[in-house]
């Protein structure tokens, strides 16, 4: 742990017990992001399935297809 955020954690124990909560919940949301944790929307769900049911029947851009894609957003 750096030596800033051991000093802030230590004056953290001090603060009204309201902002303990909100620096909780500002780190666990933190970690959250870095861990990864979070809940797919019905709209991700049905666009994974979608995709899995994509790749198993083999369909899949050419590599022209790709190339004319990126070509027409590729900047000179």
């Amino acid at each position: 742990m750096s030596n800033k955020l051991k000093a802030l954690m230590e004056r953290a124990e001090h603060w009204p017990e309201v902002a303990q909560e909100e620096a909780v919940a500002s780190l666990q949301a933190i970690e959250d992001e870095l861990v990864g944790l979070f809940e797919l929307s019905p709209d991700d769900q049905a666009a994974l399935k979608r995709s899995g049911e994509d790749v198993r029947l083999g369909r899949f851009a050419t590599d022209k297809q790709v190339s004319d894609v990126l070509g027409r957003y590729r900047r000179a």
